[in-house]
């Protein structure tokens, strides 16, 4: 549209791949929720998906420090991690609506609001209130207890807001110039997103041992682990793309006014920050 030229790749095998990948992983965990095995699939499609993402960013770093895009590339690729990172929105706000609506209406009407008392006789004993520990149908045992918010998971909230803070130092240090600085306050950034990943697998087998929160658990226990699953892959996601950028930092990759590859991975993990926000508060606390 400026009149300049447009970088235009060679043929990759990577989106293909990709595709493979997320489609073995997504099966492996639909087969995991419905029948509690696929667990091998699972694990293969995620390494998997590890392995392209490394490949294909090689290929992109490889291009970029060759020289081969321009300002017209540079806004492509804003406008990709911005349509990504609105997909991945949508993504959230699916599993959050039917938190939402299952809190607001469906619990309710099972009651007895708005029924005429017929949920009051088909389920006597229940107490419509959230959490839901004692689930109407008496064949699904509900959690025994749940997880205090001011504890493990107060923490894990400490830890995500502190690294977005740290993250933000060390994009603006390499915004000045301060490469060294940039390094250490992205080492930091990357060991919380560790420490945030080690936590959240304590509270999971604190959950399932201690708290009889599963997934079979109700619904209770349904969109826990969905929510702060598909959450914790995220921070895994982001914690990884974080050490890529660490050790281009260290290679010496990116300049003052031109590092978009590091740029995309703070808006990423500043989204998965808030997202964890909404969690905290929603599954959590209220």
């Amino acid at each position: 549209m400026s009149g300049g030229s447009y970088y235009v790749p060679a043929n990759s095998r990577w989106p293909i791949l990709g595709s493979l990948a997320l489609g073995a992983m997504m099966a492996g965990i639909g087969i995991k929720l419905v029948y509690n095995t696929g667990a091998p699939l699972l694990v293969i499609g995620l390494l998997s998906v590890i392995c392209v993402m490394g490949f294909w960013f090689r290929d992109v770093i490889h291009e970029s420090m060759g020289g081969l895009y321009d300002a017209q590339m540079d806004r492509s690729f804003r406008w990709g991690m911005g349509w990504f990172i609105f997909s991945e929105v949508m993504f959230f706000a699916a599993f959050f609506g039917a938190l939402f609506y299952v809190r607001t209406f469906t619990i309710p009407w099972l009651g007895g609001e708005g029924a005429k008392g017929v949920s009051a006789l088909l389920w006597p004993e229940f107490v419509p209130q959230w959490p839901l520990l004692n689930p109407p149908d008496a064949s699904v045992a509900g959690p025994a207890s749940v997880l205090s918010p001011w504890q493990l998971p107060l923490v894990n909230t400490l830890i995500l807001v502190t690294s977005s803070i740290t993250l933000t130092v060390a994009h603006e240090a390499l915004k000045l110039g301060y490469r060294q600085t940039c390094r250490n306050w992205l080492a930091g950034t990357v060991l919380l997103g560790i420490c945030f990943i080690l936590i959240q697998g304590v509270e999971y087998y604190e959950a399932y041992h201690h708290y009889g929160i599963t997934l079979e658990a109700g619904i209770f226990g349904a969109t826990f682990f969905i929510l702060t699953g598909f959450h914790g892959l995220h921070v895994i996601i982001g914690t990884l793309i974080l050490a890529s950028m660490l050790v281009r930092i260290i290679k010496g990759h990116f300049a003052n006014d031109h590092h978009f590859g590091f740029e995309a991975s703070c808006w990423y993990w500043h989204f998965v920050d808030v997202v964890w926000v909404g969690l905290f508060i929603f599954v959590y606390v209220f």
